[in-house]
């Protein structure tokens, strides 16, 4: 289950010593209710392996502006505390799941 992430825990998040997905997305971004259930899923498939967090942009305006997002959805990946992947806008559950298997990988 994804975690939802805000200015207040993102660092204790942030510190996992699991690879990161971390979507940054807004409740009025159309795209964004589109991809929301694709990640919740892959979140429960992937839990102990991958730590998967939703960040509201207007709830969490420092995490927002530390990875420059500028567009939502915005997905970034994160290994050994690099950002390593990223994807903006609406994708298929398959495209996504390749992604976090590269992050595996």
């Amino acid at each position: 289950m994804a975690i939802t992430v805000t200015d207040d825990n993102s660092k204790e998040f942030m510190a996992s010593s699991l690879p990161i997905v971390l979507d940054f997305s807004a409740s009025w971004c159309g795209p964004c209710k589109q991809l929301a259930p694709i990640i919740e899923e892959l979140s429960a498939e992937y839990e102990g392996r991958i730590a998967v967090g939703k960040c509201d942009i207007e709830e969490a305006f420092d995490l927002t502006a530390e990875y420059g997002i500028r567009n939502v959805p915005t997905v970034i990946f994160i290994k050994d505390g690099q950002v390593v992947d990223k994807f903006v806008g609406s994708k298929s559950k398959a495209d996504v799941q390749a992604k976090f298997e590269a992050l595996l990988g």
